[in-house]
């Protein structure tokens, strides 16, 4: 059977277009500009690329579009062959542990969470919307990045700040990429031969999190009631101290907004090093002699390397270590420096191994005693998985 999985933004929107249970990807692209003049989509198919300039007025168009697209390069003859459209949601809050059908209930509740992802969860429910006008027969679901973190415990979620403000606003740790988290962890199960496990999953890109697996379940993850906590990341500026935010308000006369603002999107690598919040830009900078640079990767890698220590004692021991999303995955000079600096745990980098971009591998030695990988994530495909097991529930 055919299923979808979709993002969508406010002006755009992700699909990935798969044949389950064989996981083979049929189509994929993106609608950008959506609602904008000058709105256009691309599309790949059979591993060739096509970008098409079109007029998008509102996500149904696009759907539709995608539809047309489906039909015309003979996927599927008819809208019935579609079974499922699975839809990524950033923040279910304490709600949802698991994906769920889109019932009326559920889509009010995510509506109800958009004060937590303002730019997120009100694109999530346009999606929604517009999938089921132009596809009613496909069970529609809803995948939250939040829903694999909620078998943390208290004493890991909560903040030691008035517990009122847990009870009435909701403030608590929520986490995020979980979709990711999941993927990988299951993922580096099936290479282990074993469900038993002790995983840290690093997933590290623009935006960064890392989480403590046991067994399958999350014990605890870096972000927390937004996606700024955790690791320095390319604009976010992960933790700090709170006082930080109060006496930088005092002196630069920033409003909330404003203050919201500088910590999300002018912080973090680009912050440091006042050049890029690309890890790519930064190591061209490093290689150039650039001081500040230089000093915005140690302290990126030095942020990593506590996070995996503490989740290193949190969990007893480890069985592996995963390095997933685009820095994790292609970037072997951070994963060097973050696996050199785990010599201490008795972690031996293989250079050879990991010398490489973008492929599943094990990129330690053979006597090191706790094995790293690299696992490519894919939260389409864990999107698409858990869609299909609605479907087959009935």
């Amino acid at each position: 059977m055919i299923i979808l999985s979709v993002n969508a933004g406010s002006s755009s929107l992700k699909f990935t277009g798969f044949e389950m249970p064989s996981e083979d990807v049929l189509i994929s692209g993106i609608f950008e500009r959506i609602g904008i003049d000058g709105s256009f989509y691309t599309i790949k198919l059979n591993g060739e690329k096509t970008k098409k300039t079109v007029d998008l007025s509102d996500h149904k168009v696009a759907f539709e579009i995608l539809i047309k697209e489906l039909v015309d390069n003979k996927i599927v003859s008819s809208l019935d062959e579609i079974k499922g459209v699975g839809h990524r949601i950033v923040q279910g809050g304490s709600y949802f542990s698991k994906t769920e059908i889109a019932t009326d209930d559920v889509v009010d509740k995510i509506d109800e969470l958009s004060s937590l992802a303002p730019l997120h969860n009100p694109a999530a429910i346009v999606g929604i919307n517009a999938a089921k006008a132009v596809m009613p027969n496909a069970l529609q679901t809803v995948v939250f990045d939040t829903a694999f973190h909620q078998t943390m415990k208290e004493e890991e979620f909560m903040y030691a700040v008035p517990y009122a403000w847990y009870k009435e606003y909701k403030i608590r740790k929520y986490g995020a990429h979980g979709t990711s988290h999941k993927y990988v962890s299951q993922r580096m199960n099936e290479i282990l031969g074993r469900n038993d496990t002790k995983l840290i999953t690093c997933h590290i890109g623009n935006g960064a999190s890392i989480s403590a697996v046991k067994n399958g379940e999350c014990v605890d993850t870096s972000m927390g009631l937004t996606p700024n906590a955790g690791l320095i990341m390319g604009t976010r500026c992960g933790d700090m101290d709170a006082t930080v935010v109060t006496y930088a308000m005092e002196k630069t006369g920033m409003s909330p907004k404003e203050m919201d603002n500088v910590l999300n999107k002018q912080s973090g690598l680009l912050g440091i090093s006042g050049v890029s919040g690309d890890s790519r830009d930064i190591e061209e900078g490093i290689k150039s002699g650039n001081e500040r640079c230089i000093l915005a990767q140690n302290m990126y890698v030095k942020r990593i390397v506590e996070y995996i220590a503490k989740y290193y004692v949190l969990l007893g021991g480890c069985d592996a270590i995963i390095f997933t999303a685009g820095v994790g995955e292609n970037s072997a000079m951070t994963r060097k420096q973050v696996l050199d600096k785990l010599s201490i745990l008795g972690v031996k980098i293989d250079d050879e191994a990991n010398n490489v971009r973008g492929v599943e591998q094990k990129i330690t030695a053979d006597d090191s005693k706790i094995p790293a990988y690299i696992i490519p994530t894919n939260e389409e495909l864990m999107i698409a998985k858990d869609t299909y097991s609605l479907i087959l529930q009935g």
